[in-house]
């Protein structure tokens, strides 16, 4: 397949509690571009803090440090044509709005906020760190002993409370679509 080459691309972030479905967003809509053949690469907070942010904390101050290295890498790539997934916690408003001013200093930025309640992301758990955390064994945990501060404007809100993947991730779509002029639908299969 022929890939479309953008001349700059853009950054999709997500944003969201522990265990809210940002990731699985992310990697549907990652098959639904590459289907359409753009370049796209997610970075998931997970992969970052085993890679380029090993050994990052989650204090206040050292998550903002960490957000500003994925900004950064974001911004690299989203300028070379790709389109870039990221999928953060990224608990504080001031966290987002400076990721926003790195980023829109040379390529679109939006915002999606992936919402779920505090139950809810309790209950799916896929990593056991709430129960951890209610626990107290884990400190700085988004949710239980840090706030979790939602956004005010995002681009979009995605309910998983309210809709399936599927239904988000066509959501998704019609969001880069209209936002960046996309042309992304078209036989390009199942979105998960």
């Amino acid at each position: 397949m022929e890939r479309k080459c953008l001349e700059r691309g853009a950054v999709v972030w997500f944003t969201g509690l522990p265990g809210s479905g940002k990731t699985t967003l992310a990697r549907g809509l990652k098959k639904i571009l590459e289907a359409a053949g753009y370049r796209v690469e997610l970075i998931d907070g997970d992969w970052a803090r085993q890679t380029v942010s090993k050994g990052a904390g989650f204090t206040r101050e050292e998550r903002m440090r960490h957000l500003e290295r994925i900004a950064w890498i974001a911004r690299l790539l989203a300028r070379n044509g790709v389109i870039v997934l990221c999928s953060f916690v990224s608990p504080y408003r001031e966290a987002r709005e400076m990721v926003r001013r790195i980023v829109e200093e040379e390529v679109p930025f939006l915002e999606v906020y992936v919402k779920a309640s505090l139950e809810t992301v309790i209950k799916r758990d896929p990593k056991g760190l709430y129960a951890k955390a209610l626990r107290g064994e884990i400190k700085h945990m988004t949710g239980i002993s840090d706030p979790y501060e939602p956004p005010e404007n995002p681009d979009l809100v995605a309910d998983t409370e309210k809709y399936t993947p599927e239904e988000l991730v066509d959501m998704l779509v019609d969001l880069l679509e209209k936002r960046l002029g996309l042309r992304i639908r078209g036989g390009a299969g199942s979105y998960l």
